[in-house]
C-alpha cells in the first residue's frame, strides 16, 4: 500500500473499460472506513456511471474529457441532512447547520475521498481529483438532486488508465514538515525550497508557454487569478447559505 501511495499520479486519459462491481464495492467500502468526526459520517458519496448524467457533470466540470472517458465519477459531499433527520427521529434537536459543521463534514468527505483514491490505485485503476467541484457546486447540486444540508466538496474520476504520466514533482519534506512548532520561512529558505521546482525542464517549458517570468506568476496571473478567486468564493458562500450551512444563531 505504501508503494501505491508513493507512486500516485493523476490520470487524465482513460480506457473505455468498465470497472468490475466487486472492485467498485471495495473502493466504496474503503471510503466508508475512513476516519471521521465522532463516527457520525457526515458525508455522502454519489456514484455516477450513467452516460447522460456524466455528460451533465462533464459540462459542469469545465468540459474536461476525463469526466466522459472514465467509467465512474465519485462526488463526495458534506452531508448533515442524513444525521439531522436521524436526530429528529430520535427526539433530539441537532445544531449542525453552521459553518463549523460544514468544515467538519468537508474534512470527513475529503478523508473518505482519499481512502477511495488509494483503494482504486491499489486495484490498478487511475484517479484524478476535480477541483471544479466547488467552483460549480450550484450546478452539481442540481444535477445530482442534492437536498438542503448537502454540498459537493470534491470529486474523483476513476477508471483504467490510458496513459502513464511521469510522477509530478513535490517540494522537499522540509518545505511542509515542521517539528515541535512552526518555523517561519526566510527569503533564503523560500528560494532554496523552490529551487529544484523552479529549475526543472517542465517549469521552463511552462514559463515559455505562458510568457511569464517565473512559475509563481503562472499561478497568480494565469491559473488562479484574483478575479476568479473572488467570484467563486462569493458563489460558493451563496451555495452554503442556500444549503443551510450558515446559521449564525
Amino acid at each position: 500500500m505504501l508503494e501505491t501511495i508513493l507512486k500516485h499520479r493523476s490520470i487524465r486519459k482513460y480506457k473505455n473499460t468498465a470497472i468490475e462491481e466487486n472492485i467498485l464495492n471495495d473502493i466504496l467500502k474503503s471510503a466508508v472506513r475512513a476516519s471521521n468526526t465522532g463516527n457520525m459520517q457526515i458525508y455522502s458519496i454519489v456514484v455516477t456511471k450513467d452516460e447522460s448524467k456524466k455528460k451533465q457533470l462533464w459540462e459542469s466540470h469545465f468540459k474536461q474529457d476525463m469526466v466522459n472517458q472514465a467509467p465512474v465519477v465519485l462526488t463526495f459531499c458534506a452531508d448533515i441532512n442524513r444525521f439531522n433527520k436521524w436526530c429528529k427521529q430520535s427526539n433530539t434537536e441537532p445544531a449542525y447547520d453552521n459553518f463549523l459543521w460544514f468544515y467538519n463534514a468537508t474534512i470527513d468527505a475529503t478523508i473518505a475521498a482519499q481512502n477511495a483514491s488509494i483503494a482504486a490505485e491499489h486495484h490498478g485503476l487511475g484517479i484524478c481529483y476535480l477541483g471544479t467541484t466547488t467552483y460549480m457546486a450550484s450546478k452539481i447540486i442540481s444535477i445530482l438532486d442534492l437536498p438542503k444540508g448537502v454540498v459537493p466538496v470534491t470529486s474523483i474520476v476513476v477508471g483504467y488508465p490510458d496513459q502513464t504520466p511521469e510522477l509530478t514533482d513535490r517540494l522537499p519534506l522540509e518545505a511542509v514538515v515542521h517539528y515541535e512548532k512552526y518555523q517561519d520561512y526566510s527569503d533564503e529558505s523560500i528560494k532554496k525550497l523552490h529551487e529544484e521546482k523552479e529549475n526543472s525542464d517542465l517549469t521552463k517549458q511552462l514559463v515559455t508557454e505562458n510568457k511569464t517570468e517565473n512559475l509563481a506568476q503562472i499561478f497568480t496571473e494565469k491559473r488562479y487569478v484574483k478575479k476568479d478567486n473572488l467570484f467563486f468564493s462569493k458563489s460558493f458562500l451563496e451555495v452554503l447559505k442556500k444549503q443551510g450551512f450558515m446559521n449564525n444563531e
